[in-house]
């Protein structure tokens, strides 16, 4: 009798294993199928549409990854950011760092616009807590560089689009697309740095506007029937110095800047909302534009940046990445590379600050400074 209820045991104990292992595949085959639908919606929403089979099912398998890694992420320890499946889910990081980023260091020239110095910005000592170039009307809406890699050339017209703005009142469109085929300096899609781009503008006497020089997101060649008429021009650019947030600050309280970032992972990629923390080195490989920068409620420093990736990545295109970090060169090496377009030879001597005996922050006054702050 015995014997009989241990076998009976042992039967039972059987079938509750084999349900278990029932249910858990039944549950793999549900989400697999719900990963399935998912990548079907997704496809449909960004008019992604793949050779052939294989190529679907391999781009399924990224997909599927990407969304896990993610789901994770969200649903861990609380960040300060969230992620989300945008229109780059079936990416790797690899593929991705190739077709959507593109910053390269280029070696400088030796030319009547060589590597500047100076750092106009060095002796300013009042900086408003926040700035928002947006609230000033000195940045342009948000753009995409799509699959070509010159990043380098949004980050430069952002910065040359803003510095315009505040010098002549007028927010004007500039064009990439001329930098991209007029530029050969840089590589076009093949990447660049955003200095080599401030020097061909100041050389070429300026960049003609987006709707005359519309932007393909490929290389092409000049075309010189466009270029004609300049609608903006600068008389050369200058770098902050490196590895230095605080004068990283003292810059972008007085004009939009061009900065290189380690921009390609996944993290990065797929960032929504909230101030980057992430984990990111200093492999710079992205060039992005700082528009301002604030503080959250809690107390949180951050940069707030334009991207080149459209409206649909991070907050509307932007991404906020936290500032005053340990380390020297700033999260994702954000101070290592920054610079800025300059108009008017006569205004090296003169900073635009915020009004130390202004409350608003929207005050700002031109002041003059030689050896010493007023």
């Amino acid at each position: 009798m015995a014997s009989t209820n241990h076998f009976q045991c042992i039967f039972l104990a059987f079938l509750f294993v084999l349900g278990v292992l029932s249910s858990q595949a039944s549950s793999r085959l549900l989400n697999e199928q719900t990963m399935l639908e998912m990548h079907e919606q997704w496809m449909a929403r960004h008019g992604r549409i793949y050779k052939d089979v294989e190529e679907k099912n391999t781009r399924f398998q990224v997909f599927k990854d990407n969304v896990q890694h993610i789901n994770a992420f969200n649903e861990g320890v609380d960040r300060a950011y969230k992620l989300h499946v945008n229109q780059f889910a079936d990416l790797t990081d690899e593929e991705f760092r190739a077709s959507r980023t593109g910053y390269k260091k280029q070696p400088t020239k030796v030319t009547s616009i060589s590597k500047p110095t100076s750092f106009r910005y060095a002796n300013v000592t009042d900086v408003p807590p926040t700035i928002d170039w947006r609230e000033k009307g000195a940045v342009t809406p948000v753009k995409n560089q799509g699959q070509c890699g010159c990043c380098w050339a949004f980050s430069a017209v952002a910065a040359m689009e803003g510095i315009n703005q505040l010098k002549n009142g007028n927010l004007i469109s500039l064009s990439e697309q001329e930098l991209v085929d007029c530029n050969v300096d840089n590589n076009g899609c093949g990447g660049g740095s955003m200095d080599t781009a401030f020097q061909f503008i100041k050389q070429n006497n300026g960049l003609t506007t987006e709707d005359n020089y519309p932007y393909v997101g490929q290389d092409g060649t000049c075309d010189s029937t466009q270029v004609t008429t300049s609608a903006a021009m600068i008389t050369g650019y200058e770098d902050v110095a490196s590895n230095n947030e605080q004068a990283l600050l003292q810059a972008v309280a007085n004009q939009p800047i061009s900065v290189a970032i380690e921009g390609s992972g996944s993290d990065f990629k797929f960032y929504s909302s909230g101030v980057f923390t992430g984990n990111c080195g200093t492999n710079l490989d992205h060039a992005v534009t700082i528009i301002g920068y604030g503080a959250t409620s809690d107390g949180t420093k951050y940069w707030l940046v334009k991207n080149s990736w459209g409206s649909g990545w991070g907050e509307n295109g932007y991404m906020k990445i936290k500032r005053d970090v340990a380390a020297n060169e700033g999260l994702c090496g954000i101070a290592m590379q920054a610079s800025y377009p300059i108009m008017f030879e006569d205004d090296k001597d003169s900073v635009m600050c915020h009004h130390p005996n202004e409350n608003d922050v929207d005050s700002f006054v031109l002041l003059e400074h030689e050896g010493s702050w007023m």
